[in-house]
């Protein structure tokens, strides 16, 4: 009888969970039992395994052979666990040394012919074997870089079957030709087909924007271009309404490159969500700068939320995390898809409840919506061009629930650009460089100010914190509390303008908002003018 067992991952999420994958075989007639709760994908590794093993010049134990997965309660899915149980099973026949694998965690799919393909979710694995402690991974060759991220893990990357063999049993490593580059492996099963359209995640971050969208290419539109400049500093919510054509979806596009580039920290946690999703781009393992998301209005509340059949899989909200969600004609969104954006907006992660158990991913994204003020986008206070009746008008705009825009700090109507401000001369507004320096400024403020605590952005901070550890100057809150008082602000929303209002303050350098600032904040929170410039910094 022999018996040896190595480790792989299970991912939950963006969680791991290691595995020991043990390998037993006994006299009898020639069997492969996987057991362990393994899902369809994984039950199929048993020919997968016994086709890599023999076309990379070893021998199949002619033995009943049994492989578990142990804790046995936890659901295990997906073509990762292949090397590790091949390992386990030359290991059991004495091809390999037992003692060898019993502390190293292999994660890889393998292919008919030996060769080691890559699988989503490396990074989040990795990490979950260097939080349980362990320290030599072994994964495919094109992620190493990837896995190598996590720091104190000794990483292996290996071609084939036949390279991982060799180095255990310290043999001479056979040469093995690369992948040809410049090429899709269609093999490797990391991008499902219409991903990236389903998402709205074209390209990488905000590194498309930096050179060929500026925000000085946005035509007047001051009030709006404040109002961005105030999202990326404290991380507020941003609605944009006003008629097409007016530059809403160009102040969306221009927004990542206004946020910080991601920390370290930050960029990890970005990094598993996209690897799990299996949007990480080849030869970029690392997102160092804010993604951005942009999914179409037909996208259905899974795509947006998560979830899905069989593995729950990240949606829009937390391939956005610690970047931008972008949600362009929003009323023509599904009320439900909306809806469903409540419980994420608050606690800053999605939960997903599956009869074989919950899910978690992260979700800390900007969410910046963009509509028409009615069906053909041409209503305004200032004229008359609008041929919708009232009830279609009231009908359109109530798409949008209460209780999600009361979650949105910023409001601003995006007014239709004229003539005279499209050829007037000289009238560029600040380039996104200088806008992006005030906003790295203020971010810095405002990350001294929270050194002691767990949040990052005012926008994180609690209501009942600000009014009692950070308080605005005397008699700064009085216009607001009115405002509640008159029913025109909820308690949200007086806790939201507060957050808003030290953004105010940490753009334009004070120690504490004021009443103009406060002021700035509730016509920025409420969309009704009150007399104040609607411009911060070098720009009042």
């Amino acid at each position: 009888m022999g018996f040896a067992r190595t480790c792989s991952v299970a991912l939950v999420g963006v969680d791991g969970v290691v595995v020991e994958v043990q390998a037993d075989l006994e006299p009898g007639i020639s069997a492969f039992t996987l057991v362990g709760l393994p899902d369809k994908s994984l039950t199929e590794s048993k020919d997968r395994v016994r086709a890599a093993v023999v076309n990379s010049g070893a021998e199949w134990p002619q033995k009943k052979l049994t492989v578990g997965l142990s804790p046995a309660s936890v659901p295990k899915g997906g073509s990762g666990f292949d090397l590790a149980i091949a390992c386990a099973t030359l290991g059991a026949c004495e091809r390999i040394d037992p003692r060898v694998l019993a502390d190293i965690v292999m994660i890889g799919e393998l292919g008919l012919d030996g060769r080691v393909r890559p699988v989503r979710g490396v990074l989040p694995a990795v990490l979950a074997a260097a939080d349980a402690g362990y320290e030599q991974v072994v994964v495919p060759e094109c992620a190493a870089a990837e896995a190598a991220l996590v720091p104190g893990v000794s990483v292996l990357g290996v071609r084939s079957l036949r390279q991982l063999v060799a180095v255990l049993t310290d043999e001479p490593v056979p040469d093995e030709d690369p992948d040809e580059r410049g090429r899709t492996d269609p093999l490797a099963g990391l991008r499902l087909p219409g991903t990236d359209a389903a998402t709205g995640m074209h390209g990488m971050g905000a590194a498309q924007y930096d050179h060929g969208h500026d925000l000085a290419d946005v035509v007047g539109q001051l009030s709006a271009r404040t109002a961005v400049e105030v999202a990326a500093a404290g991380g507020h919510h941003l609605f944009l309404e006003g008629p097409p054509g007016a530059g809403k979806t160009m102040l969306a596009e221009r927004l990542p490159a206004v946020l910080p580039p991601l920390g370290r920290g930050e960029s990890l946690e970005v990094t598993a969500v996209h690897s799990v999703a299996g949007l990480l781009p080849p030869g970029k393992p690392l997102v160092g700068v804010a993604p951005y998301c942009a999914p179409h209005h037909s996208a259905t509340m899974q795509a947006l939320v998560g979830g899905g059949q069989g593995v729950a899989r990240p949606g829009a909200v937390s391939l956005a995390h610690r970047g931008v969600l972008f949600l362009d004609e929003t009323p023509e969104f599904s009320s439900h898809a909306l809806d469903a954006l409540r419980q994420p907006l608050e606690s800053g992660r999605v939960v997903i409840a599956r009869s074989a158990g919950v899910v978690r991913f992260p979700a800390r994204f900007l969410m910046v919506l963009a509509a028409n003020p009615c069906p053909c986008g041409r209503f305004s206070q200032r004229d008359s061009l609008c041929e919708c009746p009232p009830a279609a008008i009231r009908r359109y705009q109530a798409r949008l629930s209460g209780p999600l825009l009361d979650r949105v700090d910023l409001r601003v109507e995006v007014d239709r650009v004229t003539r005279s401000q499209l050829m007037e001369r000289g009238a560029r507004g600040e380039s996104t460089e200088t806008v992006a320096d005030r906003v790295r400024s203020a971010r810095e403020r405002a990350a001294a100010r929270l050194a002691d605590t767990p949040w990052r952005t005012n926008s994180e901070v609690p209501g009942r914190e600000l009014r009692s550890r950070w308080h605005a100057a005397p008699g700064a809150m009085d216009e607001a509390e009115h405002s509640l008082e008159r029913g025109v602000l909820t308690v949200r929303g007086l806790d939201r303008v507060l957050r808003v209002a030290w953004t105010v303050a940490d753009l334009a350098g004070r120690d504490r908002p004021g009443a103009a600032d406060v002021t700035l904040a509730l016509q920025l929170r409420t969309g009704v003018p009150r007399g104040v410039p609607m411009a911060i910094g070098a720009s009042a």
